[in-house]
């Protein structure tokens, strides 16, 4: 098999990638992803000089380019490190540590877990400290056509004494103020998409509702994973409109390992045992879910 691949710089920053074989587009590996509606893809005859076959090009954002790990043929999990760059996220209550780290630790921790394990396959929307748009981070997860999106955050509340992870999945009716205002907080700067009665929106709306239900499914099965191993809040499933899960078009959750606001807790997230605790309990889930969906 011949494979070539081609780099070049176009546009205000974007990168386009070719890879060419003589007979498919390889997968595995190396993949770039469009993280923007604008992302160009175009199927058809090599004109680069390499043997005729298949060609491949992406315009592709450098933020968004990214690896999938894993064997080839495992179902894809997307996880996002939320906040990066120029949005640190919360601030821990010693001041000596930005919710942008934590996520980050936390994403390659589970993705280097699940790798190991062997299940599936996973890319990360960021693997360094960059800033992307609710929409980019979304996108990966529709680009890749990944089989669970999951955002990773930590909590803060003005309340020192507030402390446990939670998981919240998508629902147009919120469970709880609390949830709403958070849920308020996280979609700033986030574009709507106006509903309209199109059998395409009707269609549309039916497959929102089997990914919510299926996002609901996995949360729960996350509060069982977790119970016993790291402390939860009381009623640990919320849930609300939360932009980034509604655009991911595949079953999403966002999951706060717990309160950088609280003493105790922001020692336990800055500690790579207790991390890994939280790990190996969102690694089960995963893959428990992947596997119960799979039969179906």
């Amino acid at each position: 098999m011949i494979v070539s691949e081609a780099v070049q710089r176009v546009g205000a920053g974007s990168v386009v990638k070719t890879w060419v074989s003589n007979n498919r587009i390889l997968t595995g590996g190396l993949i770039g992803i469009a993280a923007v509606g604008a992302a160009l893809l175009t199927l058809g005859p090599s004109g680069s000089g390499a043997s005729p076959g298949t060609q491949l090009t992406v315009a592709v954002p450098p933020a968004a380019a990214q690896r999938v790990y894993g064997a080839a043929g495992r179902p894809i999990i997307v996880i996002d490190a939320g906040h990066g760059g120029r949005d640190p996220g919360a601030t821990a209550v010693s001041g000596e540590v930005s919710e942008k780290n934590l996520t980050l630790a936390f994403a390659q921790a589970l993705r280097d877990t699940l790798v190991e394990r062997g299940r599936v396959r996973v890319a990360l929307t960021r693997d360094d400290d960059r800033y992307l748009t609710l929409d980019q981070r979304a996108a990966v997860a529709r680009a890749l056509g990944a089989s669970l999106f999951v955002s990773l955050h930590t909590d803060s509340a003005p309340n020192p004494l507030a402390r446990g992870a939670s998981i919240y999945s998508l629902s147009d009716v919120a469970s709880d103020a609390e949830a709403a205002r958070f849920a308020a907080h996280e979609n700033r700067g986030a574009s709507v998409a106006e509903r309209n009665g199109s059998v395409d929106a009707i269609l549309a709306d039916l497959a929102m509702r089997s990914e919510m239900s299926a996002s609901a499914d996995f949360a729960s099965r996350l509060v069982r994973k977790s119970a016993g191993r790291f402390e939860l809040r009381p009623e640990p499933h919320r849930f609300a409109g939360f932009h980034v899960l509604r655009r991911a078009s595949t079953p999403a959750v966002l999951f706060e390992a717990g309160y950088i606001s609280n003493v105790e807790d922001e020692a336990l997230l800055r500690s790579p045992v207790h991390r890994g605790k939280i790990v190996l309990a969102l690694a089960q889930a995963i893959e428990a879910d992947v596997a119960a969906r799979s039969r179906r």
